[in-house]
């Protein structure tokens, strides 16, 4: 059932903003099985049957968007086909088979009238662009969530902890002149200087999951012709935090050191940790399950409340020709999801 599930959401193109096909498949699918579905955009929830107010609440959430086939793939990204134990195709291993692992793990519970906890199934829309759209966007519409368990693929290790994401514009100035001529002050030296301190600082609080922050400049653009000495640089920093910086802290940071003037794109991706001794990682623990730290970034980044990162497929496969996932990681995933929450429901 699952696995035709997955089946059909690949064969379904559902890029980011444009996931209102595989939001209908998802629908369908829980209302053949007589579950009340809600949808806000292209995001899909359903609780479970016995839902009790006075209960906390779980968020089981994965995504249902995929980002655009890369070059190189051998197969045809939206044909799911199956060989040697792997199933091929477009979100298949980011994120389906844990969407999939998550929706199972729900309707095995969804029945049970002596739950301690309500759960909440979430099939959000723009997570591989952190969209204003996706999970941002509905759960405001969901109430008091306690915690959240978010599917993605860790080779079904816990994340407790994940790197965070800020996008910076830097524009270095200078003054316009004729390269022939000891004229002008040329903006591209300005630039320089502070990408050589972007290179070398290193912010004190280290982390033994994520390890340091991470800054890294990675476009530059400046110059008309090659006699004009530019007036004008601007260059991309990309920054990756730790748990122990919000990204405006970050930013206030580099406003007070660089020479050039700077502009975030967002300060909303900041990174996230849950406590070992949490009772969803504890949990985890129980089972055997190692944890590490997450050098990408998911939907957990936008969620005010404790939120454990485990999933079924490998990252490694995300955004790759001919992405896959083994059928028989599906099969031990679900297991390990219903034995994780079995933990904690009961």
């Amino acid at each position: 059932m699952y696995i035709e599930l997955l089946q059909s959401l690949i064969s379904t193109s559902s890029f980011s903003k444009e996931e209102d096909q595989t939001a209908a498949i998802l629908v369908d699918f829980f209302e053949k099985k007589e579950i009340q579905t809600q949808r806000s955009g292209n995001n899909i929830w359903v609780k479970n049957k016995y839902w009790n107010a006075d209960l906390p609440t779980i968020l089981l959430n994965s995504h249902h968007d995929t980002v655009r086939p890369v070059q190189g793939w051998q197969r045809n990204p939206f044909e799911p086909s199956i060989e040697n134990g792997k199933l091929y195709g477009l979100g298949s291993n980011d994120a389906g088979a844990s969407l999939v692992g998550l929706i199972a793990a729900f309707l095995h519970f969804y029945e049970d009238k002596t739950l301690t906890f309500n759960l909440l199934f979430l099939a959000s829309a723009e997570e591989e662009i952190s969209g204003q759209n996706g999970v941002s966007s509905v759960l405001p519409l969901l109430g008091d969530i306690a915690f959240g368990v978010v599917g993605e693929p860790t080779l079904m290790s816990m994340a407790v902890a994940e790197k965070g994401l800020m996008v910076i514009d830097a524009i270095a100035e200078g003054v316009a002149g004729h390269a022939a001529r000891d004229e002008g002050k040329n903006a591209i030296y300005v630039a320089l200087k502070d990408i050589e301190w972007l290179k070398k600082y290193e912010f004190e609080n280290q982390s033994p999951l994520l390890g340091n922050v991470k800054m890294s400049v990675t476009q530059i653009n400046a110059g008309t012709q090659h006699n004009v000495v530019p007036d004008s640089c601007h260059f991309v920093i990309d920054i990756r935090s730790n748990e122990n910086y919000t990204n405006q802290h970050i930013f206030n940071v580099l406003e007070k050191k660089l020479q050039s003037k700077i502009k975030a794109r967002s300060f909303r991706l900041n990174s996230s940790k849950i406590e070992l001794s949490h009772p969803i990682v504890q949990s985890g623990l129980a089972l055997g399950l190692p944890y590490y730290g997450s050098p990408t970034l998911s939907d957990q980044a936008l969620m005010p409340f404790p939120t454990l990162k485990i999933g079924i497929g490998d990252s490694a496969r995300s955004h790759t020709a001919d992405e896959f996932v083994f059928l028989e990681e599906i099969e031990k995933g679900i297991g390990l999801y219903v034995a994780l929450l079995e933990g904690i429901v009961h």
